[in-house]
């Protein structure tokens, strides 16, 4: 039971830390306008990684990198991604969804890689891993963020369903850039604290 312990520790702690978190909100609106299967796996790549590096290098690697640098990235990312959406052309989205799919993927994993580079649940995942067995805290931390993916994507499929699409892409336009005017706040008050 000690052997199963951290993985199941790990799996509730970090479900509820994400649960209705910005990377299941970027899921949920990603997965609204394009196919899922890209946005899923991209997704997961990058929890993958993150959680990787988070168990191995615990909480080292993100003093490495300035936080204004990831707060930077993360604004214009999002920012990038919410005009792109309140641009939206209902014409020329029928070619499109057929041509994203490799770029679509690594978008998103750059996308989830940047925003939760050094959040609170890679920390937390970082802490716990200092004192149990690596591999079931990377285990039960991908299980827990790609469940909270594939929730946020199946919402997005479904909304996709009884919705407009101008609606969804006006809404998650707004959203993303609110994320990316959340990020900014992050970058000011870090410069407040020099």
């Amino acid at each position: 039971m000690d052997v199963i312990t951290p993985f199941f520790q790990t799996l509730f702690l970090v479900f509820l830390a994400e649960f209705g978190d910005k990377s299941q909100l970027v899921a949920m609106t990603l997965s609204a306008r394009y196919r899922p299967w890209p946005v899923i796996i991209g997704a997961v790549a990058a929890f993958s990684v993150l959680n990787l590096l988070g168990v191995l290098f615990g909480g080292v690697i993100s003093q490495w990198i300035p936080g204004w640098i990831v707060a930077v990235v993360v604004a214009v990312l999002f920012f990038v991604f919410g005009f792109q959406s309140l641009r939206f052309d209902a014409e020329a989205e029928s070619d499109d969804n057929v041509k994203v799919g490799k770029q679509l993927l690594v978008s998103v994993f750059l996308l989830i890689f940047v925003a939760e580079f050094g959040d609170k649940t890679q920390l937390a995942v970082a802490a716990l891993a200092s004192v149990n067995n690596i591999w079931l805290v990377w285990s039960g931390a991908t299980l827990a963020l790609s469940l909270t993916t594939l929730l946020g994507v199946i919402v997005g499929q479904a909304l996709f369903q009884r919705v407009p699409i101008s609606w969804i892409h006006r809404g998650s336009g707004v959203l993303f850039i609110a994320f990316g005017c959340v990020a900014l706040y992050e970058l000011i008050h870090q410069f407040m604290l020099i």
